[in-house]
């Protein structure tokens, strides 16, 4: 197999600034693809997605120079062994509370002895169908795996988790860690805002990537500047719904209809 280009962006000296695809919908995301940013995610945890959607998506974005990641909607080792098998070699897995969590979750992306992915690759778009043929040997090391911590629970193991071995990168979720902390709806609150970037140092000091989304270009940066190396900055639907809005506005339509 070859090097995994996402893991090889990860080390590197430039942020790498990406975008959500969360509308299920594999014209989308092509739209996206051919965009010029560096990476994309695919969601099945808030998302419609399922996994022949995924597939579709997956399809639609290989032709152009973007990387991907996709985020099952749990740490289930049976929905990860779908996605990998599909053709997904980059993995963002939600609401990671504890080290013990971490270590099943490489377990579920490695092959026996290491692990406990399933050997299906004569049936797996991602050994092209055992045309690679060093596919079994060479799959572990072509995978990465970035957990998501988003909980003080989370918070209270983010030096555990960030130590797991096999882990890749650990991404903040703003949006529920507000949540956590008791600022539902706030993530941009400058106490939410200040636990992120001393969750970056940590993540950091413990010589893994960190990630985090941000939609405000200004934390965006600044979370960029506390040492993260990935940022999900906005979203496909998103920029659907604000840009129809703009688009009535500036025409003068009823806003009242929605």
């Amino acid at each position: 197999m070859a090097t995994n280009q996402w893991a090889e962006l990860l080390r590197g000296d430039r942020a790498q600034f990406g975008m959500w695809i969360a509308s299920g919908n594999a014209y989308s995301a092509e739209i996206c693809a051919g965009a010029g940013l560096d990476w994309l995610m695919l969601d099945q945890e808030h998302v419609p997605n399922d996994i022949r959607s995924t597939l579709a998506q997956l399809q639609a974005i290989a032709p152009y120079p973007v990387e991907v990641l996709v985020r099952p909607a749990s740490g289930d080792p049976v929905a990860i062994k779908q996605l990998l098998d599909i053709g997904a070699v980059n993995l963002i897995v939600p609401m990671v509370e504890s080290a013990d969590e971490a270590v099943r979750l490489v377990a579920a992306t490695r092959y026996p002895p290491l692990g406990i992915r399933g050997v299906g690759s004569a049936l797996a778009r991602a050994s092209r169908w055992n045309r690679i043929s060093d596919y079994l040997i060479t799959a572990d090391d072509g995978i990465t795996l970035t957990v998501q911590v988003e909980s003080l629970d989370g918070l209270k193991a983010l030096e555990a988790i960030a130590s797991t071995a096999g882990i890749d990168a650990v991404f903040i979720g703003p949006a529920d860690l507000a949540a956590s902390m008791g600022y539902l709806g706030k993530p941009e609150h400058p106490e939410v805002v200040s636990t992120i970037e001393q969750a970056i140092s940590t993540i950091v000091a413990c010589g893994k990537v960190a990630g985090v989304n941000a939609f405000n270009e200004t934390i965006a940066r600044r979370y960029v500047s506390a040492g993260a190396r990935f940022v999900l900055v906005g979203a496909d639907v998103t920029l659907l719904a604000r840009g129809s809005e703009n688009l009535a506005t500036q025409y003068g339509c009823n806003l009242d209809k929605t």
